[in-house]
């Protein structure tokens, strides 16, 4: 089997529609992408089973979709002012800018650049804040100072009474929420695994003090499943647990669901047992009472929150990884995304084998009676041959080809993206033939 690189993942997705560089034309700009027709879909797939996964399946849990701007106080509050930063050094002799953190303790200790190579070059550390400025009022000079938000988990925070108190939910319950969030990163790379906006799931479950530790070890198993049932390889997902050394500050435990992209073991989710930290420190800022009043055991408390965190884009990347293979046929190779039903962009592409003997006529009946349903493809240029394999990149499940047996019996020919085998159905059932297939 071809080693999956990161480059190839690239090339794929611009060349079926997947992702695109932003501002391509204008000559890009750097760590910001575009999602086109395929990688919309395949994104709305991913929120979609998320939100059931979620909210759907729990009675317990509800959904939120806070602003991105917020009141400047809740940054301080939350601690992204004074300590949202990265320690950065610049090489005065090629310009380039680096996190500390990113060279080696031997280069650092003199200076040395890792990209020019030149000796004493390197400035002293400086703290860089990672959250985008922007300016709120008519004239820029007299205007607020506010921020875009670098995480979307503290709009559920400031949202929690209310969200309670309309909802009539009791402890313990949960927040849902997907959104975008934006971070001036100083190194980010690696194609969408780590850009400066991108779109967060989170999920914010506020319990009892006392009953955070057995919740925190539900909600880890419960997140590592969510992928397995997406469809990916068991083997390429693990737990990493922070260490004192990596332990945040507000955090009594934290562990990361990681995937072994082609550049290594990588963060996919963060679960983490933020405590009473998020509340107290917003009711000391806003001066408001954010504290839980429990009338079962007459006793108030402040909430400790277990928090699932996991982002879009590189869900989406961690799909297209697992599911790309280079399979090696008798006269060429077959490139093939073998994306689970429920996530595939397309869900089935209708062919007519030739455009003569009315097949394409009946291809584009179906076509309009499932199209109305779900995603799927009308395609009659190029060989069939040539049609399928472009099915393949896409990661469309299965192609449905009317041919000349369909003018004789009304069947047309069902084709599996991952076996390659065929079976006949009545052309007029495709749509539950269909339907059936991807609720499995």
């Amino acid at each position: 089997m071809a080693t999956v690189t990161m480059d190839k993942i690239v090339s794929l997705c611009k060349r079926r529609g997947y992702i695109f560089q932003s501002s391509e034309i204008y000559g890009k700009l750097n760590a910001c992408y575009d999602y086109g027709p395929l990688g919309v879909e395949l994104k709305k797939n991913i929120k979609e089973v998320w939100w059931q996964a979620m909210v759907y399946e729990h009675d317990n849990i509800v959904g939120l979709d806070a602003a991105i701007l917020m009141h400047p106080r809740v940054w301080e509050a939350s601690g992204h002012v004074e300590g949202f930063h990265d320690p950065l050094v610049d090489c005065k002799q090629c310009k380039n800018r680096f996190r500390e953190d990113e060279i080696s303790p031997e280069k650092l200790a003199i200076k040395q650049c890792p990209a020019c190579g030149t000796k004493g070059s390197l400035t002293e550390p400086r703290q860089f804040n990672l959250m985008f400025k922007t300016h709120m009022g008519a004239v820029e000079e007299n205007a607020s100072v506010i921020y875009l938000r670098p995480e979307t988990a503290q709009g559920i925070y400031v949202n929690y009474k209310n969200v309670m108190d309309s909802s009539r939910l009791k402890i313990p319950f949960g927040i849902a929420q997907i959104g975008k969030a934006f971070r001036n990163e100083i190194t980010p790379g690696n194609f969408i695994f780590r850009t400066r906006e991108f779109e967060q799931m989170e999920m914010q479950f506020f319990v009892k003090p006392g009953d955070d530790d057995n919740y925190f070890e539900e909600w880890k198993q419960k997140r590592i499943d969510f992928y397995n049932r997406m469809g990916i390889r068991k083997e390429k997902l693990r737990f990493h647990q922070h260490g004192p050394d990596e332990l945040a500050h507000y955090a009594k435990a934290a562990f990361d669901i990681e995937y072994e992209f082609p550049i290594g073991w990588k963060e996919l989710e963060g679960v983490h047992n933020r405590t009473d930290f998020d509340l107290s420190r917003h009711q000391e800022y806003s001066g408001k009472d954010l504290s839980y009043f429990d009338d079962v055991n007459r006793e108030r408390f402040i909430p400790y929150i277990i928090e699932t965190s996991a982002g879009v884009d590189r869900t989406l990347l961690t799909c297209l990884v697992d599911a790309y293979e280079e399979e090696e046929l008798e006269k060429d190779t077959r490139i093939v995304l073998h994306l689970d039903p429920k996530l595939a962009p397309i869900k089935a592409a209708i062919l007519p084998l030739v455009n003569r003997d009315n097949m394409p006529d009946i291809a584009m009946a179906i076509y309009h009676a499932t199209k109305k349903h779900m995603n799927t493809f009308y395609d009659q240029g190029g060989s069939i041959g040539r049609r399928y394999r472009r099915q393949d990149e896409a990661g469309t499940p299965f192609c449905i080809t009317v041919d000349s047996q369909t003018i004789e019996d009304g069947t047309v020919t069902v084709r599996d993206r991952d076996t390659l085998g065929q079976i006949r159905i009545s052309k007029d059932t495709v749509l539950n033939f269909l339907k059936d297939k991807l609720v499995q």
